[in-house]
Formats: structure tokens, sequence, C-alpha cells
């Protein structure tokens, strides 16, 4: 029997998916009760639109939930770049938390995965396997590039988003919604021409003008 050794130390063959923080548990727990819980047990939660959603970081305001959802996301990185890895294209940049896109991507990704392990059959993590995880992966190469290889590079596309939230583009989008607006109060304030009266025999279906 041959051991798996990396660096003097043997590890398990696979190791197994992150599970988070407590509040992360208690989180999911709630949006479970949500979706499947009687009445009285969905009123006690209060507003569930206002529920935190660890799939969407933006929603956990609370700010121990956003630190246990830091620690989770950063967690699942590391798990996706030791057991998914072997070409170094495919690797998560270490900057990952100062990219917008991978911070939500990655959210769903790890989301996505943990419902699959929590199935009780195999098809979710199948569809993970063909579906979610290699669609990522192609998209984070596609936005990243090469850009973060060596360490986090500066934005490319900030100057270019620096202009589109410029005061000038503003005010010209603006008035280019305003106009269409204008053009659509015009057209409906425009007398319409009065349709024709007309009798229908409704046994023979003959049209008579009146």
């Amino acid at each position: 029997m041959t051991a798996n050794v990396e660096a003097g130390r043997q590890e398990e063959m696979a190791r197994p998916f992150p599970t988070g923080g407590n509040l992360i548990r208690l989180a999911y727990r709630e949006l479970a009760i949500a979706a499947n819980g009687d009445q009285e047990q969905v009123r006690a939660l209060g507003d569930i639109t206002q529920l935190p959603r660890p799939w969407d970081p933006p929603t956990c305001t609370r700010p121990d939930l956003r630190e246990q959802v830091w620690a989770w996301l950063d967690d699942v990185v590391c798990w996706l770049n030791h057991e998914y890895t072997w070409d170094i294209t495919g690797t998560i940049p270490a900057c990952w938390p100062r990219h917008p896109h991978l911070v939500h991507e990655i959210a769903v990704i790890a989301d996505q995965r943990r419902r699959a392990g929590l199935a009780l059959t195999s098809n979710l993590m199948e569809e993970w396997h063909r579906y979610a995880l290699p669609a990522f992966t192609d998209r984070m190469r596609s936005r990243t590039k090469d850009h973060c290889e060596e360490g986090h590079q500066r934005w490319p596309g900030k100057s270019r988003y620096t202009r589109h939230t410029s005061e000038g583009s503003a005010s010209d989008r603006s008035r280019t919604y305003r106009t269409d607006v204008e053009t659509i109060i015009t057209r409906n304030t425009i007398p319409s021409v009065r349709p024709r009266l007309a009798s229908v025999n409704l046994d023979t279906g003959e049209v008579t003008e009146e």
C-alpha cells in the first residue's frame, strides 16, 4: 500500500469540502425553513426577503456573519486549488478578494457544491462537475487572463469604467433616457383614429357595417 505523502506529511486522498462557521450554517438553516417550513415557522423568521444568503455576500450585512463568509470562501478557494487544479491556468489567483467578479462567482460555486454534497444522490454532484465548475473556470480564465500570475495587477478596465461613471457620460445617458420617455408620452397623447363600428351576426359570423 502506497501512502500519499506531500512534504513529509501523509494526506487524505481527497479532502472534505469546507463547511463554514456556525453563523453560515444558521443562515442556511433559516433559508431552509423559509423554503420548506410551515406558516408559523416562516412567520417567526420575520421578513424572509431580508434573510442573508451566503451565495450573495452583499446580503450578509452582519459583521460577524460577513467575517465567516470571507473565511469560508477563502477555505473553498484553497480547497478548489488543491483538489481540482492540476494545470496552473486553472488556479484561482491569491488576489481573488480584489476581483469583484470572482467574489460573486466563488460564492455561487461554493453554495452549489455545498448543496451537491448534501444531496441523497450523485446527480447534483455530477452536474457540478460537468457544468458548474468548468463554466466557472472558463469564465475566470477569460476575465483574468494572465494579469495576476505574478501578483495582483491594476484593473485594466478602470479608466473605461471611470469614463462610464463620469458626470458627462451620466448626463448624456440621462438625456437619452429622458428623450425616450418623452417620446412615449407624446405618442400616448396623440388622438387615435376612432375605430369603425360594426355589428356581427353571432349565428353566421357575418360582419355588417353600421
